[in-house]
């Protein structure tokens, strides 16, 4: 059985591979580990590990890592992706930035599938879907708004700037969800909440994204 981890977020699908193995272990200690990779990786080796068994345990839990990193060692797991497949044994696939059409191979055959691809850059601009959700009071949709933004780049520093932008130009222009005394005390809670971040009492990031639950 085939456990494929491939993305074009390299760090993040072997981040989640072994992540993954550290629960399979955990679950079944007495099992064999197998890790193939680099000049390990060989057409014996992996047929070695398709039928291994440990001492205590029937099944052997076997990690190939990254074995398209070689034109000749990618070859052979393609060539053995039936057997791979049908073994008994969990075998995970650390695969990143796999190419489309072998990522289409191993995945069709595959018993599960982990793709962490990289979030796409977006064009740096004005974030109106952060600064509606403030206008709308929409604390969950503010939060989403901020773990998107932090995700894509955006520094916290900016996105606290956007926010206090926000609630001045409510406090001039009205709002039927703050009302006048409720955007300046959220222009004021802004503020605090940067110098806070400042002295110490928790980094802006995480300090905007409660501040967003709290809403």
């Amino acid at each position: 059985m085939i456990y494929l981890f491939h993305g074009t977020d390299a760090g993040r699908a072997r981040a989640k591979a072994f992540l993954w193995v550290a629960a399979a272990r955990t679950k079944a200690p007495d099992a064999a580990y197998l890790r193939l990779e680099g000049d390990s990786l060989s057409e014996t080796s992996i047929r070695n590990a398709i039928s291994a068994q440990g001492l205590f345990h029937t099944k052997s839990l076997v990690l190939i890592d990254d074995p398209f990193a070689d034109a000749e060692t990618g070859e052979i797991v393609l060539s053995l992706l039936d057997e791979l497949a049908a073994s008994e044994n969990p075998i995970a696939i650390v695969a990143p930035k796999l190419l489309a059409a072998r990522a289409k191979k191993l995945e069709a055959i595959a018993t599960k599938v982990f793709k962490e691809d990289a979030l796409p850059k977006r064009e740096r601009g004005f974030n109106s879907g952060l600064v509606n959700a403030l206008a709308a009071k929409d604390g969950q949709a503010l939060w989403k708004e901020i773990v998107k933004a932090e995700r894509q780049g955006d520094a916290p520093e900016a996105l606290h700037g956007l926010l206090h932008w926000k609630a001045r130009d409510l406090m001039q222009k009205g709002s039927t969800k703050w009302g006048k005394d409720g955007a300046r005390a959220l222009s004021v809670s802004l503020i605090e909440l940067l110098s806070d971040s400042r002295s110490g009492d928790l980094p802006l990031g995480p300090a905007l994204e409660r501040f967003a639950l709290s809403l």
